[in-house]
């Protein structure tokens, strides 16, 4: 079973570079990812769960309409992407359930940060994916965290995918910048060792980010941006769904998974 998931916020990586992006342009670089995501997602049959801000939801309702409308997972990415509060855990399950007319079960952590996890459970959220289980230098140091889900604090815990062996990432950077040969190759035989797999992506990747020097990224963030990584995620889709995988929304594994465990 594959978890797709994307993180649906404001375009704010400017700013960890230095850069003052107007919110406007944050949520249209943001909003026209995420119509391409989903222009994929409908072509090839596949259901994903969205984690959208409710800054992002509030300002682009249009869009989280379509989301839910075609039968993906709404969850909740925090209210702002770009500061927390603790009472967000709650503020934005609130926001996103008015806008949606759904139940919003999941949330994730802005950048797969901690997060109080006493907080998660008393917002009323049945599963958490804020663990990115892996060791990336001045970011992530998870390398004693369990893999794969498991239960704390009375939450089911999702983790982001990484490969048994060395803990490398399998998230959107890995999808990036390695060769996709060989990506494809690491999430398969992930996929084959835990019975699923848990990957996410966001909008502004789909947007083409080496067309604006001024918004001062790295190279690994704006590299196969655009058509490009469109290009990839669509040809990801099809070497599993060849492989006879099944898509589907992290509400659909607790439920068939992790109540049984």
């Amino acid at each position: 079973m594959i978890l797709l998931s994307f993180d649906i916020e404001e375009f704010d990586v400017p700013l960890e570079h230095g850069v003052d992006l107007a919110m406007e342009e944050q949520i249209r670089i943001s909003t026209a990812g995420t119509e391409t995501i989903l222009d994929i997602l409908k072509a090839k049959g596949v259901k994903a769960t969205f984690f959208c801000t409710a800054n992002f939801a509030l300002r682009s309702a249009a869009v989280v309409r379509r989301i839910v409308d075609e039968g993906h997972e709404l969850a909740s990415h925090g209210y702002y992407h770009w500061t927390f509060h603790t009472e967000d855990l709650l503020r934005s399950k609130q926001a996103l359930e008015e806008l949606s007319g759904r139940e919003i079960r999941g949330y994730r952590q802005a950048r797969m940060m901690p997060v109080p996890e006493a907080g998660v459970f008393k917002a009323g959220y049945v599963y958490n994916s804020s663990l990115n289980p892996t060791f990336i230098p001045g970011r992530y140091m998870h390398l004693s965290a369990p893999r794969t889900f498991f239960m704390k604090a009375g939450v089911w815990q999702i983790p982001a995918s990484v490969s048994p062996w060395l803990r490398f990432p399998l998230f959107w950077l890995s999808c990036h910048n390695l060769p996709f040969a060989l990506y494809r190759w690491l999430c398969h035989r992930t996929l084959r060792h835990d019975g699923y797999l848990t990957t996410y992506f966001h909008p502004w990747e789909f947007y083409p980010l080496n067309n604006h020097p001024e918004f001062n990224l790295p190279f690994i963030v704006r590299n196969r941006s655009g058509e490009e990584m469109a290009k990839r995620l669509t040809d990801w889709i099809d070497f599993f769904k060849g492989k006879e995988a099944v898509f589907a929304t992290f509400s659909h594994f607790v439920d068939k998974h992790c109540h049984t465990t």
